[in-house]
């Protein structure tokens, strides 16, 4: 008679695999606890789960300590954390365990920055086709976030410790290291952050993360920093973009300055509805004049100006504006952006 025993290893999707049907069972337990939190029984459950070898198991477990901040845990989510570093890429393929581990420990309000360093920085190189690849960033990129808010560490200590992160071969590392110094604050943060934009080399989501920080940053110099980022409305398109979202982002008068000004230099059709759209998400009724300006007045920019309004815009008020500055356009292409972006305001005029 054949065993049912299956050899334990790591499927493609870095699942460990059973050894019996047992994980079946575990498994089904663990996913009928979601939607309430655990009784004493259930804890206990996750708790055993937690101790399990399968990094599948273990992640399960560790979500469920996070959604349900079960503090109780933390010495086991603690203890698991640590087992999945030991032979990494046959423990813990993916890092599935300790992705989730890491999240259930911020959860749980950890502080301790050894224990974060220790994941920030973690490569885990695991074969792919062709060659291996690390897929350890989304870890690293957590634990870099999760340092900020950890006891015993000055601001200088913090910066020191971020610049590694901030060149990580990882582009989701860096631009948690983005965030990071950003929450750190100060003016050595915001002198690291204004270097690693003005050195032009970075990929656009990084740079985006850049400006934000920069632009949430409590310092000085608002104006400065607005004009800096305002620059980058002149460069390639998909950096032009993040800059001008992470303007839009702060909702302040000066930045939405800037990106009329841009947008009134012309721009392809792409950019010209970014800008569009980042103009009315400052949500400032002179960003909202601007558009409905846009609308009455240049026939062939009004769609883009009635397709951002519609994202943001939907009352009585604006709709009747919306309706007034169409009119004035007095054109078939106007009329059909309306209704094709206004349906049920264009059926009511």
């Amino acid at each position: 008679m054949r065993s049912t025993m299956v050899k334990a290893g790591a499927n493609r999707t870095g699942v460990r695999l059973p050894v019996n049907r047992s994980f079946e069972r575990e498994l089904a337990l663990l996913e009928a606890m979601s939607g309430h939190p655990p009784d004493a029984e259930g804890i206990e459950r996750v708790r055993k789960a937690l101790g399990n070898q399968n990094n599948y198991l273990v992640a399960k477990a560790a979500r469920i300590v996070s959604d349900y901040a079960l503090a109780e845990l933390l010495p086991e989510v603690l203890s698991a954390f640590t087992r999945f570093f030991i032979d990494p890429v046959k423990s813990d393929p993916q890092c599935w365990a300790k992705n989730a581990l890491v999240k259930a420990l911020v959860k749980l309000e950890c502080r301790d920055a050894a224990v974060y360093l220790r994941g920030l920085r973690h490569t885990q190189e695991e074969p792919v086709w062709g060659g291996q690849s690390d897929t350890a960033g989304a870890l690293r990129g957590t634990c870099t976030h999760a340092l900020v808010a950890c006891d015993g560490l000055s601001n200088p200590q913090l910066l020191d410790l971020l610049l590694e992160p901030l060149v990580d071969p990882d582009k989701t590392v860096r631009m948690e290291a983005a965030r990071a110094i950003g929450h750190v604050g100060g003016v050595s943060a915001a002198l690291l952050l204004k270097l690693r934009v003005l050195l032009r080399k970075e990929e656009p989501e990084v740079l985006g993360a850049c400006f934000s920080a920069l632009l949430s940053m409590d310092h000085s110099d608002k104006p400065g920093t607005i004009a800096l980022v305002g620059e980058f409305l002149d460069d390639d398109e998909e950096a032009a973009a993040e800059a001008a979202f992470a303007l839009a982002e702060i909702h302040e008068p000066a930045a939405l300055a800037v990106l009329i000004k841009r947008r009134r230099k012309g721009a392809d059709t792409w950019f010209a509805s970014a800008l569009d759209q980042a103009i009315v998400l400052t949500r400032l009724p002179e960003g909202l004049d601007f558009l409905l300006g846009v609308v009455g007045e240049d026939v062939r920019q009004a769609t883009s100006a009635l397709e951002a309004i519609s994202r943001v815009h939907n009352s009585p008020e604006v709709l009747a504006r919306v309706a007034a500055s169409v009119a004035r356009a007095d054109s078939e292409r106007v009329e059909s952006a309306f209704r094709q972006f206004f349906p049920d305001a264009a059926a009511d005029a």
